[in-house]
């Protein structure tokens, strides 16, 4: 969305030479490629299932929420991370929702990290995850490396209240791996992974 502002000048008719009023008048040309090149810069909106990342959004989120994913986590050596900024879109499905979430590669510049897409209300509508907003996080996380090889245990800062978790060594392929907590680890979990489906999420 492009906000756009009015802009009112006042002058005497009977002062205004030529070349002032030309340039004035000259403004709003000048000004219109840049707004143009702005609007186009923004990315499209894409149905959920046709962003890197994908799934629901179910539980008890109280009466009409405003409803919106940030990727919170930590890279090596710590450099703990929470954007919301990420292009997403979250769509009402009959009680519950559906989402798509456009993980970015690499999430911080060629750092290895683990993090989650956690799901908050923004109650306060500044598209940021705050203190005291109701957030939910499933047991899968997005692990990411720049290279292939053994990514060593972790420990993860209390990047949310009351939430922390450890993390054993790994295995991982270069790029977004997923490493679900929920099931053993295995030759499959973490795995390497181009496009994460089925990413629920429920408060």
């Amino acid at each position: 969305m492009v906000n756009s502002g009015t802009y009112l000048f006042t002058f005497a008719p009977q002062c205004c030479a030529y070349p002032v009023c030309m340039r004035l008048l000259a403004w709003p040309a000048l000004l219109l490629p840049g707004l143009l090149l702005a609007a186009c810069s923004q990315p499209a909106v894409k149905a959920p299932d046709d962003y890197r990342l994908s799934g629901t959004l179910g539980g008890d989120w109280g009466s009409s929420p405003h409803l919106r994913l940030a990727l919170v986590g930590t890279g090596f050596p710590v450099a703990v991370s929470m954007n919301s900024a990420i292009a997403q879109n979250v769509v009402a499905d009959g009680g519950t929702w559906a989402f798509g979430f456009d993980l970015p590669s690499p999430p911080l510049p060629n750092v290895a990290g683990v993090y989650q897409v956690v799901a908050f209300d923004d109650s306060n509508n500044d598209a940021r995850l705050s203190v005291g907003e109701p957030f939910a996080r499933n047991r899968q996380w997005l692990v990411y490396s720049p290279v292939s090889g053994t990514m060593p245990a972790v420990t993860i800062p209390d990047f949310l209240p009351g939430e922390n978790e450890g993390l054993p060594a790994l295995t991982v392929s270069a790029g977004w791996n997923v490493y679900d907590r929920a099931q053993a680890l295995s030759a499959t979990n973490p795995r390497g992974v181009s496009k994460i489906t089925g990413y629920d999420i429920s408060r």
